[in-house]
């Protein structure tokens, strides 16, 4: 059968004998496809559910596309775009919520309101998570809107959820007394170093012997480990060098004795003696318990990073010379988040924590 369908030329064959009666019924079936096409409800997949040109002029239409087929579609044209830890995370968001939820969907189906009371019933997730997790499908849909495939994008009304920052609240020094009473070893070490070098967790976990400068008390941070994979650092301020402080230095000192001549990552997970594998196997195991046998207030690891900020500024330090040990491009972030640490006289010297 030959026949004209979205101003495509179709050529397709049906399964009829060579018969007087089997020529007829193919005329009739064509007839019907001829009529169902003028009336706008011919639908490919009914009449040849294996054709590939079908499924090739199905997802040429905006009706007949699925959001499942366009995210997976989408997926394979970006996938080699993104680092691994971002990919995991775009698969969690597609396969586990957004296809569940509205792969059925023809593309074209839709509606802004659908998205807004799916997100309002995810009463779980934080709105950063949400937000996330409608990445893909934003991207999508403003690809298709960029190439003329649907007239209007939907997800352009919705607007992100509010993310509230963490707030600083960082550790006493009686606080950190008390954490660190409670570990020992490699894992006091660990911490030890966390809340005199400000490093995140990700970066604390892929420390290397090679970047410590224990001759110009200094060390480097190059990299850093996300869901297992060692990568660079986001941007140019993250690479930075920073001032080993004397507490620092200590907790390398000692840990030098259980991983320094293997000449590779700084810090250990001493009950298999490799390399930390990602940060909530150790806020799960060391950090949590460690805080309920101190007895002090719970608070994730990342205030470690906080508490190192706050005490340089709380002594006095040079709030730019704070945002580049910590990371920051400029000391904009530092103003905002610990203004509250900023004597009204700063102090212009010293880049040391002391006593």
């Amino acid at each position: 059968m030959t026949f004209t369908y979205l101003g495509k030329r179709c050529r397709e064959t049906h399964p009829q004998p060579s018969t007087k009666s089997g020529w007829k019924l193919l005329e009739q079936k064509l007839q019907t496809i001829l009529f169902e096409i003028s009336m706008g409800i011919f639908d490919y997949s009914k009449h040849f559910p294996n054709s590939k040109k079908g499924k090739m002029l199905l997802k040429s239409r905006a009706d007949f596309y699925t959001i499942a087929e366009g995210l997976k579609d989408w997926f394979k044209r970006n996938e080699s775009r993104y680092e691994k830890s971002t990919i995991q995370g775009y698969k969690s968001a597609i396969f586990y919520h957004l296809i569940p939820q509205f792969g059925l969907l023809a593309i074209s189906d839709l509606t802004a309101i659908q998205v807004k009371e799916w997100l309002a019933g995810l009463k779980r997730l934080s709105n950063k998570r949400k937000n996330n997790i409608l990445i893909p499908l934003r991207q999508l849909y403003e690809e298709l809107y960029l190439d003329s495939f649907i007239e209007k994008n939907p997800l352009e009304r919705i607007r992100n959820l509010p993310v509230s920052p963490r707030e600083p609240e960082p550790f006493t020094r009686t606080e950190i007394e008390k954490i660190l009473s409670q570990l020992e070893g490699q894992e006091r070490n660990f911490f030890q170093f966390a809340f005199w070098s400000g490093l995140r967790t990700s970066e604390l976990i892929a420390l290397a012997w090679q970047d410590i400068d224990f001759e110009n008390n200094r060390f480097y941070v190059r990299q850093a480990k996300v869901n297992g994979v060692l990568k660079g650092a986001k941007t140019k301020s993250g690479y930075r060098t920073i001032t080993l402080q004397p507490e620092a230095k200590q907790a390398l000192l000692n840990q030098f004795t259980y991983t320094g001549s293997l000449n590779e990552i700084v810090f250990h997970d001493s009950r298999k003696n490799q390399p930390w594998k990602g940060d909530q196997i150790l806020r799960k195991t060391i950090w949590t318990p460690a805080l309920k046998r101190s007895e002090v207030k719970y608070r994730e690891p990342y205030q470690t990073r906080h508490t190192f900020a706050s005490m340089l500024l709380s002594r006095g330090e040079e709030p730019m010379w704070v945002a580049d040990q910590m990371g920051h491009k400029d000391w904009g972030m530092i103003r905002k988040t610990y203004g509250r640490w900023i004597p009204t006289h700063e102090s212009q010297g010293g880049t040391a924590l002391n006593g």
